[in-house]
């Protein structure tokens, strides 16, 4: 099986993958400092649940956006399974089908994310990540990673209200029934969710009008479910797009 590894600014994705299908994917808030003792451990004791030995992960694969758990999730990586993981970054980019005019900047998680898009559909299309950050990426029909947009995510709007404010408290993230708020609470959920259903729905628009394309939109991210006023606009709402974005840089690492 393949262990595909994101790392993000919020969580941290375990997948293990069987050729078929992502059997289990398993959720670890991201610490940068934490040691890569925790890692082995979380690692070891979610394969025995499943009733997985460590001789079933067959390959590794790993994409972060926090540059300091590389290292102990590297050296986790290689106490369990005797070898390191396949770190998705720049110098792995030409192995790729997509480009990218900027592969020091760009998130390797984007990348991933664009990929799997890629591979989907082999045309023009954009991926939206409801994550720590709200990503627009967009990707030509040959493959060319054409840019991105970023917006603060959700939660993170969310407590950046709170924390700059004194009577404004941190919210769920729920769909009110109105955009007409009649609580701070309600407020505060109108404005943000509905707000960024207004934005998610002027980007895409405007991106098909700069390009003069339509492109096919997928959705990713632990947050892409919560707004349901959205899925009318996206092809695909896939919650795993950047851990099959992994699969496939694994497959072409490797063929």
């Amino acid at each position: 099986m393949l262990l595909a590894i994101d790392a993000g600014n919020t969580n941290i994705v375990f997948g293990l993958y069987d050729g078929e299908t992502w059997r289990h994917v398993w959720r670890l808030e991201t610490h940068p400092l934490r040691p890569f003792a925790d890692y082995g451990m979380f690692l070891r004791m979610h394969l025995l649940e499943a009733g997985l030995r460590l001789d079933d992960v067959q390959r590794t694969v790993l994409s972060s956006v926090v540059p300091a758990a590389v290292e102990p999730l590297q050296q986790a990586i290689k106490a369990l399974l005797k070898r390191e993981a396949l770190w998705l970054r720049a110098e792995v980019y030409p192995q790729l089908p997509v480009r990218t005019e900027r592969p020091y900047e760009i998130g390797s998680d984007l990348v991933a994310n664009a990929l799997a898009a890629y591979e989907r559909f082999h045309e023009y299309c954009m991926v939206v990540d409801f994550g720590t950050a709200l990503t627009f990426t967009i990707v030509s029909d040959r493959g060319d990673i054409l840019g991105v947009t970023i917006a603060p995510g959700l939660k993170t709007a969310i407590r950046a209200l709170a924390g700059n404010t004194a009577q404004l408290p941190e919210v769920p993230l729920e769909l009110p029934h109105s955009a007409i708020g009649r609580s701070t609470v309600h407020a505060i959920q109108a404005g943000i969710l509905y707000g960024y259903t207004g934005m998610v729905e002027g980007m895409i628009r405007r991106i098909n009008t700069e390009l003069d394309q339509k492109c096919r939109v997928m959705a990713t991210g632990g947050l892409s479910s919560i707004l349901t006023t959205l899925h009318d606009q996206f092809d695909e709402v896939d919650p795993n797009l950047t851990l099959d974005g992994l699969r496939w840089v694994d497959y072409y690492a490797h063929r």
